[in-house]
C-alpha cells in the first residue's frame, strides 16, 4: 500500500494507472524519454489522487446525501448530451446493468459542484481597471491570427517518367526565379491546366498543407522558396502578402478577458483551498521511492 489520506487507502494498482496516464501524455508530446523523468511523474500521479481523494472526501463531508431527483436530472443531462442512452453507456465503457454504480458516481460529481461553488463564491465583479489589468498580462491569447498570401508552381509527379527529372525541371525554374523572371509569368507557362492555382490567396496556419505552411510561413515578402514536396508533388512558392499577428482591440474581447478574470479568481481560490485541506490531512507515503530506477 503506497498511500494513506485521513485513512482512506489507495490500491497501488490506481497510482500505476495515474502514472502511466501522465507519462503517457509527456511522451506524446516528445517531452520525456525511457524512464529518465519516472520519479517525477510518480511524485505526480500522487499528488494528483491526493487532492482528488481530499476533495472528495470533503465533498462527502459537507453534501452526504444528494437527493435522487438531483442524480437523474444529471443523469437525463449528460444521456441528452451523449445521443441517447446507448451511446451514453458505451461512451463511458460501462453496461447497463451497472446503473447504480453510474448513479453513485454521478452523485459524487454533484457533490463536488456543489463544493466548488461554495469554494468560489461570492464571485467579484471586476472593475474596468482590473479587467484592463487582466487583458494586458493576458495579451498573447488575443492576438489575431498571422495571414500570408503566396503563389506558386508545383508540378504534380502523376505521369512522371522519372521524380528525378521533375525535381532537376523546378530547380532549374527556381533559378530563373532567383535571376529575376517574374514568377507570376513563370508560374502561368508552367501549369498544368487552367484548374490549377497560381494564386493561393490569403490563408493562416491550419488552413493549408502542413509542408507548405512550415515552407511558407517562414519565409519573408518576395523571398522565393526553395524546392519541397507535398502529398501534391514538387513546389516552389512566394510570399506576395503578409498580415502580422496583432492584438485584438480591448472592447472587442472584453467579455472573454471578464470570463479569463474569474477563471483566475476561481483558480487561486481552489489552490488555497486544496493546501488547506493537505495541511490539515494526514497522509502516509508508504513508499515514497517506488519507480525511482527503472532500470533501463
Amino acid at each position: 500500500m503506497a498511500l494513506i489520506i485521513n485513512g482512506e487507502h489507495i490500491d497501488e494498482e490506481i497510482i500505476e494507472a495515474e502514472f502511466r496516464q501522465i507519462k503517457g501524455h509527456y511522451e506524446r508530446t516528445l517531452q520525456v524519454a525511457c524512464c529518465e523523468r519516472d520519479p517525477e511523474f510518480r511524485g505526480m500521479a500522487k499528488d494528483n489522487l491526493i487532492s482528488r481523494v481530499l476533495l472528495n472526501q470533503e465533498s462527502r463531508r459537507r453534501f452526504p446525501e444528494i437527493a435522487e431527483e438531483e442524480v437523474t436530472a444529471r443523469l437525463n443531462k449528460l444521456i441528452e448530451e451523449a445521443g441517447g442512452e446507448a451511446q451514453f453507456y458505451m461512451n463511458i465503457g460501462v453496461p447497463v446493468k451497472d446503473a447504480a454504480l453510474i448513479r453513485d458516481n454521478i452523485a459524487g460529481g454533484v457533490r463536488l459542484d456543489k463544493t466548488l461553488q461554495a469554494i468560489y463564491a461570492p464571485e467579484p465583479e471586476p472593475t474596468e481597471a482590473e479587467l484592463r489589468a487582466c487583458y494586458e498580462a493576458n495579451l498573447k491569447h488575443y492576438m489575431t491570427d498571422e495571414q500570408i498570401k503566396a503563389s506558386h508552381i508545383t508540378k504534380s509527379l502523376q505521369g512522371a517518367t522519372s521524380r528525378q527529372d521533375v525535381y532537376q525541371a523546378m530547380r532549374d525554374l527556381r533559378s530563373q526565379l532567383l535571376a529575376g523572371a517574374e514568377f507570376a509569368k513563370l508560374a502561368e507557362e508552367h501549369r498544368a491546366d487552367e484548374q490549377q492555382q497560381i494564386d493561393l490567396g490569403w490563408f493562416k496556419r491550419g488552413e493549408f498543407m502542413e509542408e507548405f505552411e512550415t515552407i511558407a510561413f517562414s519565409m519573408g515578402e518576395g523571398e522565393i522558396s526553395p524546392v519541397f514536396t507535398t502529398q501534391l508533388g514538387f513546389h516552389v512558392c512566394t510570399v506576395t502578402g503578409r498580415n502580422p499577428s496583432v492584438a485584438r482591440p480591448f472592447d472587442e474581447v472584453k467579455e472573454d478577458v471578464k470570463n479569463r478574470f474569474l477563471e483566475e479568481h476561481r483558480d487561486k481560490k481552489f489552490n488555497a483551498f486544496l493546501e488547506e485541506l493537505k495541511t490539515a490531512a494526514k497522509i502516509e507515503d508508504t513508499d515514497p521511492e517506488e519507480g525511482a530506477n527503472c532500470g533501463h
